[in-house]
């Protein structure tokens, strides 16, 4: 099932470079439905590139009509200025029609989410020597924000708890959240009922690049947020990256994925479901690198077992034979060389002893250890979130968290006395640099009119 790939092999580094390549959302692939509309709305073919550029300038320049138009082709023919905002009355009537076990769940995963990223939310610091220098690095939330929840196969209440609960852990005080016109996002029962019972009222059913564009924008129905996070397509990942710079992002994420590194103890059975827990987005990718052959083929095999009983077993196999891969290695420094190449968004360690490689390995977006921490654990429940950078952009990029909804900034004070000290370097800096009126600035303060 699993492409194998030797990696003491000659072509080796060409396979992973092609590996890679796939990970990496280049915006040069759509579907022959995606082309067909493209057809429609523009007359004429072009990339996913072209055409996030055009919707969203058109957004930016025409407002509510240009998102009315690609929403009527792209998602809902019968949207209107009335049907962006999904009334409150609907979040509701999904909350109070939510069984108490889906509640109950959504409670517990709340507490597990807002414990762990309070604890890690940056604090204040005041840098004082006692001798009339104060210096403070302060924090505040930013004002507004915009969670994208994707709607196309499948409803996403997770997304709307993993990026939601950070940023109402670090006082962001209006949210905002689009999901597609579907019956698995903006209409979905789950999303709403989730969203209402985190205290979330403003949820527009709009997706893709025109509703990126109307965060970003603002139009009379939405107005314009200052960051937008959470996942969708390509042509969400397109548009968040063209609106950067009038707002902020998260990431401009691509195809899931995990990479598993196994040994002797790996149970095959734990391993296959792993990598069929990410291959089943379709696209997703599923790596598994290991120096032991017979355990590779054993997890080949177990794939195989529990691919038949799996709802979206299609598109799980075609998943895994266009982005899968499993890598036999000469040697531990080998898997640890590889990992750190590939920079997976899910680096699950199904080993006996997984220290022994994560403290080795630097580029990640989140690490699993042992054998009883799968991904889904992240995914759903654990406490960091899920929002996590793909296509091997771990190597600089970092998990969305608490920490990325707040805006830092200085605060200097000094007094007379300090400033006296200090004065001869900024003196002797300005001078060098030719910027007199720097100098000037300090010096103003101690002449006597």
């Amino acid at each position: 099932m699993l492409n194998r790939i030797a990696a003491y092999s000659a072509d080796f580094h060409t396979q992973l470079s092609e590996l890679r390549r796939k990970l990496s959302p280049d915006g040069s692939v759509v579907s022959e439905r995606g082309r067909q509309l493209t057809q429609q709305l523009f007359g004429e073919d072009l990339t996913p590139q072209q055409v996030v550029e055009r919707i969203c300038q058109d957004v930016r320049n025409h407002g509510t009509v240009a998102v009315l138009k690609y929403a009527r082709v792209l998602d809902d023919p019968k949207t209107s200025e009335d049907t962006l905002r999904v009334p409150i009355q609907a979040l509701e009537s999904a909350h109070s029609k939510a069984s108490k076990d889906f509640l109950g769940s959504i409670r517990v995963i709340r507490k597990n989410v807002e414990q762990f990223q309070s604890a890690i939310l940056h604090k204040d610091v005041i840098v004082s020597d006692g001798r009339g220098t104060i210096l403070k690095h302060r924090y505040k939330p930013l004002k507004r924000i915009g969670i994208c929840v994707p709607g196309g196969a499948a409803a996403y209440p997770s997304t709307v708890l993993m990026t939601a609960i950070p940023a109402l852990c670090a006082g962001v005080p209006e949210i905002a959240i689009i999901a597609p016109p579907t019956r698995f996002g903006a209409y979905n029962a789950d999303v709403l009922a989730t969203c209402f019972e985190l205290g979330i009222r403003e949820v527009y059913a709009v997706g893709g690049a025109q509703g990126i564009a109307s965060l970003a924008y603002g139009i009379p129905e939405v107005p314009s947020v200052d960051k937008i996070v959470g996942p969708g397509n390509l042509f969400v990942a397109l548009a968040k990256r063209h609106v950067y710079g009038t707002v902020d992002i998260d990431s401009i994420a691509g195809p899931s994925e995990v990479l598993v590194i196994a040994d002797e103890s790996t149970k095959p059975s734990f391993a296959a479901s792993d990598l069929l827990a990410q291959a089943e987005h379709s696209p997703g990718s599923s790596i598994v690198i290991s120096t032991s052959e017979q355990i590779l083929a054993q997890i080949d095999l177990e794939i195989e077992k529990q691919l038949i009983h799996l709802e979206r077993a299609d598109l799980t196999k075609a998943s895994l034979i266009e982005f899968g891969a499993s890598i036999l290695c000469s040697d531990e420094r080998q898997l640890v060389e590889i990992s750190n190449q590939l920079a997976p968004e899910h680096l699950q360690i199904s080993v006996e002893f997984p220290d022994r490689y994560a403290d080795k390995i630097t580029n990640a977006g989140a690490i699993f250890k042992g054998h009883f921490s799968p991904v889904a654990l992240g995914d759903y429940a654990a406490g960091p979130s899920h929002v996590l950078p793909t296509g091997a952009t771990a190597r600089w990029a970092s998990g969305l968290s608490s920490n990325h909804f707040l805006r830092s900034y200085s605060e200097v004070e000094f007094s007379e006395t300090a400033l006296r000290e200090i004065e001869p370097h900024i003196t002797a800096l300005a001078n060098r640099e030719g910027l007199t009126a720097h100098r000037e600035s300090v010096l103003a303060r101690f002449r006597t009119v």
